[in-house]
């Protein structure tokens, strides 16, 4: 079976089913809801703590974001001023500071977090919920993100530092197409992998709500590096155990 026709498969899978996964490697959605430190016993390797400092990328100006709002509201043809609309501007700009947080974390600070195990069998996430949002139109995309990698150097990442780094990219104004590169090689950089494959599924909104009005339409990507790159098999083989449902059906 070709790279295509299991991408297909993963894509029905995700959307006639519960979310992707596998039993022994769950995501641990609970602590990454609530942003809490890892639990599994994981440790910062020596000598990383300088290249896992997170971004000094400049805050977000929400005073600046409330006019901007404002004025869109004016241009619209908008009273900003009526009851309705009095506090939208600082509500946007704090949703804001949110959506668009990723631009001032970084992958490395999470995937520092590590620790030692023997490992030849490959880690895999599937079902990994993401938002973004479209650099285009600054409308939403959303989907899931499937992720593997192959330890290296007996270095393993805490399971939930693999969706945190997905939110840390996913949460810019993004392509899909970027965003998928970006988390691979964030992987490949950080955990030093001999193999990484990350397909990303989503619907845009920018086809949904405007322009084709297409709902229900999702966009593939696919993102492979080392071993998975250059070994068709080995990727197939990753590919298929992404595709897999809870019940392994």
């Amino acid at each position: 079976m070709n790279d295509m026709n299991i991408l297909n498969d993963i894509s029905s899978g995700t959307r006639n089913s519960r979310p992707l996964g596998l039993a022994d490697h769950k995501a641990e959605n609970q602590e990454f809801s609530n942003g809490g430190p890892g639990r599994c016993g994981t440790r910062t390797l020596p000598g990383e703590a300088e290249a896992a400092r997170p971004s000094r990328a400049p805050g977000v100006d929400v005073p600046r974001i409330e006019r901007a709002v404002r004025e869109i509201l004016l241009a619209i043809g908008e009273d900003p001023d009526r009851d309705g609309l009095q506090e939208t501007p600082r509500r946007v700009a704090r949703a804001y500071r949110d959506i668009f947080s990723g631009l001032t974390d970084s992958a490395a600070r999470h995937l520092q977090t590590q620790f030692e195990h023997e490992s030849h069998q490959a880690v895999v996430v599937s079902g990994i919920a993401f938002n973004s949002t479209c650099e285009h139109h600054l409308l939403p995309f959303r989907g899931q993100a499937h992720v593997a990698y192959l330890p290296h150097k007996r270095r393993v990442a805490g399971l939930s530092k693999l969706a945190r780094t997905v939110d840390v990219f996913a949460r810019r104004p993004q392509l899909q197409e970027r965003l998928t590169e970006q988390i691979a090689d964030a992987l490949d950089e950080h955990l030093s992998a001999r193999g990484v494959v990350v397909v990303l599924e989503a619907e845009h909104f920018c086809m949904t709500l405007r322009g084709a009005c297409k709902p229900g339409a999702v966009t593939t990507t696919l993102a492979a590096r080392g071993l998975y790159r250059s070994d068709a098999a080995a990727r197939g083989e990753i590919l298929s155990l992404m595709k897999r449902s809870p019940q392994g059906s």
